[in-house]
C-alpha cells in the first residue's frame, strides 16, 4: 500500500485507462443498444460500466506479478523466502495485497461512473458486486504470480500479459452481448473467467445475465472453485518456480 501510494502516476494511469473506454465506448456505441439486444430500460452505459470494471480489476490483478519480479531482482524476496512461515501465506499475502490496490482503482472507476450516468440500485447489489470484484482479483492475481513465478524477465513478463490480457477482456462479454457473438466463439467465452465476473457483476447491478435467473448463483459458483483452484496452482508454482 505504502509503495502504491507513493506512485501517483501509477494510481491516474490505472484509472484513466478505463474511465477512457468507458467515455469513448459509450460515446460510439451508445446509439446502438436495440442493435445489440439489450433489454428495454438499459442503456448501453449500464450495460458496459460492470464489463469495464472487470477490465480494470483484470489489468490490475494481473499486472500485480510485476511486484514479484521487482522484489526478485532487490533481493527482497529472498529475505522473505528464509521467513519460517508456509509458502501459501506468502502467496495469500500477496494476493491480499494485490487485491486491495484493485479494489481502490475500480472503487475510484464506480464513482466515477456515477457521475457520468450511471446509477446502483441499492446498497446490497454494490456490496454483491464487490464479492464478485474479489473473486475476480483472486483469480487473475494467482495468475499474474503464477506467470511470474516461472520468469525473471520483466519486459518478457509484459509481453505475456498482453498476450492474456486483452483476449481475456474481449472475450468476456465485457463490451458487447454474449449472445451476439457466433457459436463457436461463444463457448470459447464460456472457458474465461471474467466472462462470470462480468455476468455476475451485471446480474447485481442491472438485472440481467446470460445465464437467466439463476445467473448469479451460476457465476459464483463458478468464480469460487476457479478462485480456490488458482490459490492452489499459485501456492505449487511459488514453491517450484524460480524464485531466488
Amino acid at each position: 500500500m505504502k509503495r502504491f501510494i507513493r506512485s501517483p502516476s501509477q494510481i491516474i494511469g490505472s484509472v484513466a485507462m478505463p474511465i477512457l473506454f468507458l467515455l469513448f465506448l459509450d460515446a460510439g456505441f451508445s446509439s446502438l443498444g436495440k442493435f445489440l439486444g439489450l433489454p428495454a430500460g438499459i442503456s448501453y452505459l449500464d450495460f458496459l460500466v460492470p464489463g469495464i470494471i472487470g477490465m480494470s480489476m483484470l489489468f490490475a490483478a494481473t499486472t500485480s506479478g510485476i511486484f514479484l519480479l521487482w522484489d526478485k531482482q532487490f533481493g527482497f524476496l529472498k529475505e522473505v523466502m528464509v521467513a519460517p512461515v508456509q509458502r501459501v501465506s506468502i502467496v495469500i499475502g500477496r494476493v491480499l495485497g494485490g487485491l486491495t490496490t484493485a479494489l481502490i482503482q475500480s472503487t475510484l472507476l464506480i464513482i466515477i461512473s456515477l457521475f457520468i450516468g450511471f446509477s446502483i440500485p441499492t446498497i446490497l447489489s454494490i456490496l454483491e458486486a464487490y464479492g464478485f470484484m474479489f473473486l475476480i482479483g483472486v483469480i487473475f492475481i494467482c495468475l499474474g504470480l503464477i506467470i511470474a513465478s516461472f520468469m525473471k524477465d520483466m519486459q518478457g513478463f509484459g509481453l505475456i500479459l498482453n498476450l492474456l490480457i486483452f483476449p481475456l477482456f474481449f472475450l468476456s462479454g465485457a463490451i458487447y452481448p454474449i449472445t451476439a457473438l457466433p457459436s463457436i466463439v461463444k463457448y470459447i467465452t464460456y472457458l474465461n473467467p471474467l466472462t462470470y465476473g462480468v455476468d455476475g457483476m451485471r446480474s447485481v447491478l442491472i438485472g440481467i445475465s446470460v445465464f437467466g435467473t439463476m445467473g448469479g448463483y451460476i457465476d459464483t459458483a463458478v468464480l469460487i472453485i476457479v478462485a480456490l483452484v488458482m490459490l492452489i496452482l499459485a501456492s505449487i508454482s511459488f514453491s517450484k518456480g524460480k524464485i531466488i
